[in-house]
Order: C-alpha cells, then structure tokens, then sequence
C-alpha cells in the first residue's frame, strides 16, 4: 500500500509507515496534490480557481473509483441477503463504519449512525432526544450560539414549539468568538442540551468545544457538535472533546454528498426512540407489536445510501493518508496570506478575527453588495460564494445582508491566492 504526504500543497508518495521515499522517477516525489481531484486539474487547465470547498468540497479519483466500482462490481443490498454479493457489499458497508469511528476515536463501532449529512443527523436528534427516558418537559431549555448555520437552529425551533421549549443562544464578540461569560450565565437547571458548530462556516471561529464540554457537563447538560466545517481540517477525537453527539457531512471532507455521521455516546443513543420505521430498524413486526433491531440499525431505516457511505470510507482513507499537520499548516497560510492581502485593498473589511480560525474567511466591500462581487470574481474564473451562508441569525447579528465567503482546501495554491487578489483589485476597481 501506497501513502501519501503532503509538504506545502504536494504531495509525497511513500511506502506505508516507513516513509521510504520513491525513487524510480523523480517527479513522483513531488506531485502537485491538485492532480490527484479530476475536477482542480480541470479548473486549473481552464485557469479557473475553486475557492468554495466549505460549501462542498470537490473529490479525489480514488473516491471517484469507489463509488463507481461498488455500482460496476459490488451492487447489493445490505444486511439482507445470504448470497456472496449482498455479503461482501455489506462487509464492506461496516468496514466504512467501523472507519469512520476510528476517524472520531469513537469507543464503539455502534456508536457511528449514518444519515444523509449533518442536517439530518440534527433532526435525528431534535426528534428523538427530547423523547428519550422521562422525556424533555415545557420551560426545558436548549443553548445554541449566534454562530450557528441553520441546520442546528431550525430542528430545535420545531421541536421546541411542539414541546414548549426555551432556545437561549450565546453572544457573540467583535471579533467573533464565543462570550464565555454569558455561556456561563445561560447554563440554568432547566439547560437539557447545549448544541454548537466546532467550526463557524462563515467567520471560520474555531470554538473551545473541550471548555463548553466541561462548563456544560458541570451544569448537568449534555452538547452536541456541529463538526461539518472541522473534520476535513483538523483531527477529532470525541473522547477528548467529551462531547456526547457530534455530526458530520461527507462532501464537506472530499466524500460524496448524500451522506454523512451521527457520532453519539452508546448510552445516549441506546435510549433514542426510533425515528423514521421501515426495514433494517426492526426485529420483529405483527399487526399486533413491532420489536425494534439493536444500535446502530435501529436509528438507519430503509435501505441506506451504500455506495455514499463506502466513498465516505475511501475519503477518510484519503485524508489518513495525509500528514493531517501539514496540512493544517498549508490550508492556514493560504488563508492568512489571502485574508492579509485582501484586506489591504481599499474598501475591502474583513468580517470578525477570532482568535483560532479555520480555513476560511469572509468579507465585505463598501457600498458593495456582495453578490455583485462573487459575481464578478465568477467572470474572471474565481469561484466564491456569497450571501448569508445559512446563517441569517449571524448576519443580522452583525448587521449584514450578507458576506463573500473565501474557504480552502487541501487542493489550493499560491496561484489561486494570487488570481484571487488580482480579481478582487479588479473588481473593486470596476465598483
């Protein structure tokens, strides 16, 4: 087997844990990491540049080659059949699982259920949660943040009309971190849940989960984790975080869309109602009484997304492959160098500077609406996005209709830094 490691945005190609360096031909050694994602090769020979990957990130060939060889050689339906196909398709559908907790450090394979994307890992949570044991009771209360995309404020706002919920949410700063202080003074007996992102998918804060863990935990709380914009940047370890629930998506992290994770603790999932009925969840079904199946098949009805979840496999064997700290380390000096350098044309304002940020930053031009901006750094072939990022709340928190968002990948370049600053001059040239 074949690994690959990453110094300043190429990568290496080694023999396994050995690190033995290639070197039958020397351009091996030093492959550009773009080449390895069909589609940045293509913006590259079209001289575009791809700079949206916190909304989906693009994909490698070998996620590519997974998908499409599960449909050409492996197609079955799982934990159904007997025969030889149905069996190696379902080895493979929880080999995937099994990946995908030592990815979080999950204790338990059972503990990763598998859903369509954070979204519907949220209200998975949101219609099961509230319900589980004694239940939640009116005046209950759940803590989220002003950060907070809308997949983790819609689903508590359902459920908390239907049960007489209070949602408290946390203040933001001027630069865009989280007010500890008044996290502090929201937690009150009645807190059931604190539910927030690790990552902001619009001022790319990075927020101190093991501090809200602990301060939560403290009060009696449980926390879940918004972990979309995180885990294609940094390593997670849900057992260090101390978090009960955290969430994922596969296309954010160079996987398929369609497909994602909801990590929680055995015990807490143990005691979830079913959600959605069908196949798979069940044990037992008369007219008279349904019995339900054991985790994690209980929370999975239907026949699930197969080939998704073995091409969000192959994208965690990607990203293992990589030297994960230099990566961190390319992705952020690409963002500082394109933030610093953005910032110094006139009129440009770079919206919050929390103390850690992610890969990804968004800004703002004077008297400039920001969609007329990605507009025209769309016609000189830098492709951004613009607008409110599912996170209307933040926006009118900070008095914005909305920001250009600039994010970052593994795949990026100087080059793309240096045309993205050559099409902003110019276009707040033309405004």
């Amino acid at each position: 087997m074949i690994r690959l490691t990453v110094v300043s945005g190429r990568v290496n190609v080694c023999y396994n844990q050995d690190l033995i360096f290639l070197k039958l031909f020397s351009f091996m050694a030093a492959t550009p990491i773009s080449s390895l994602f069909p589609l940045i090769e293509h913006c590259q020979q079209q001289r575009h540049v791809y700079l949206d990957s916190a909304a989906t990130s693009q994909k490698p060939q070998q996620v590519i080659e997974a998908v499409g060889n599960f449909y050409r050689r492996d197609n079955a339906n799982v934990h159904r059949a007997a025969y030889t196909l149905a069996v190696k398709a379902t080895g493979e559908y929880e080999h995937s699982r099994a990946l995908c907790a030592a990815f979080l450090s999950a204790p338990r394979t059972e503990e990763v259920i598998f859903t369509s994307g954070t979204t519907e890992a949220f209200n998975l949570l949101a219609n099961t949660l509230p319900y589980a044991g004694d239940g939640w009771q009116a005046g209950d209360e759940v803590i989220l943040s002003q950060l907070e995309h809308h997949a983790n404020i819609v689903p508590w706002q359902i459920v908390a009309d239907k049960l007489g919920l209070v949602i408290r949410v946390i203040d933001v700063d001027p630069h865009g971190d989280l007010d500890l202080d008044h996290f502090q003074q929201l937690l009150n007996a009645n807190t059931r849940l604190v539910s927030v992102s690790h990552v902001s998918n619009t001022l790319g804060t990075v927020n101190p989960i093991e501090t809200i863990c602990r301060l939560a935990h403290a009060n009696g709380s449980l926390v879940a984790v918004d972990g979309a914009q995180a885990v294609a940047h940094c390593a997670v370890d849900v057992t260090k975080l101390d978090c009960d629930f955290y969430c994922f998506s596969g296309h954010k992290m160079y996987g398929p869309t369609g497909v994602g994770v909801l990590w929680g603790r055995y015990q807490l999932l143990d005691q979830l109602p079913p959600w959605q009925g069908g196949g798979e969840m069940i044990e037992r079904v008369s007219f008279d009484h349904t019995s339900y199946n054991q985790l994690p098949f209980r929370l999975e009805a239907g026949t699930p997304n197969i080939s998704g979840v073995i091409g969000l496999a192959s994208a965690i064997a990607f990203i293992n492959q990589q030297d994960r700290g230099q990566i961190a380390e390319h992705e952020q000096r690409l963002m500082q160098s394109a933030k610093s350098q953005a910032a110094a044309i006139p009129g440009v304002r770079i919206i919050g500077q929390p103390q850690q940020q992610s890969s990804l930053f968004s800004f703002v031009v004077d008297d400039c609406h920001p969609s007329d901006i990605a507009t025209l750094l769309d016609e000189q072939g830098v492709f951004v996005r613009s607008g409110h990022h599912c996170c209307q709340p933040l926006m009118q928190h900070l008095g914005l209709e909305g920001t250009v968002r600039v994010s970052f990948a593994t795949y990026n370049n100087d080059d793309d830094v240096e045309r993205f600053i050559v099409a902003l001059t110019k276009a707040c040239d033309l405004l």
